[in-house]
Order: structure tokens, then C-alpha cells, then sequence
């Protein structure tokens, strides 16, 4: 498989491992995206633990408000964090 297979490969894992604890596998609920954000992205999103702060996020992923989050909401949340944060992307500004 390419790179890029295969990242889209692990996004897909790494979604799959934290939805469905609570209902729709295809979905994760406020708990399992707190989780997610938690074992996953450790020091990057460092709120996690905030709830104001997880609400927040929470809010402005569910685009559908349909108080889940899907994969691609959650791909969104991925993509706007790579470039906020990865030092390809900071050099640049």
C-alpha cells in the first residue's frame, strides 16, 4: 500500500477503536471522542481533559448536530490539527 493508504487506513482504525463503546459503531459519542482526543492525540490537544473545552470542540464538530460525531467529522477535526500543529505546516506562516 501507498503512505497515503495507508494513513487513511489508520484513521480509519483509530476511529473504529473508540466508536460503537456507546451505541453506533459508525459514531462516537461526547465520551468516546474525549477518549479518542486523550490516548490519541495526547500533547497536541492538551483540553481534553477541559469540558468546557471538550464541549466546545464536541459543538463544532457535530456539523449535522446530531450530538455524535462521524468519521468525517472526525477527519475534519484530524485535518485541521495537522495543520495547526505539525512543523511542515508552522514553517510556513
Amino acid at each position: 500500500m501507498s503512505d497515503v493508504q495507508n494513513a487513511m487506513t489508520l484513521l480509519i482504525k483509530a476511529f473504529d477503536k473508540y466508536s460503537g463503546k456507546e451505541g453506533d459503531k459508525y459514531t462516537l459519542s461526547k465520551a468516546e471522542l474525549k477518549e479518542l482526543l486523550q490516548n490519541e492525540f495526547g500533547e497536541v490537544l492538551g483540553k481534553a481533559n477541559d469540558k468546557v473545552a471538550l464541549d466546545r470542540i464536541f459543538k463544532d464538530l457535530d456539523t449535522n448536530k446530531d450530538n455524535s460525531v462521524d468519521f468525517r467529522e472526525f477527519v475534519s477535526l484530524v485535518s485541521c490539527l495537522t495543520q495547526m500543529c505539525h512543523e511542515y505546516f508552522i514553517r510556513q506562516k
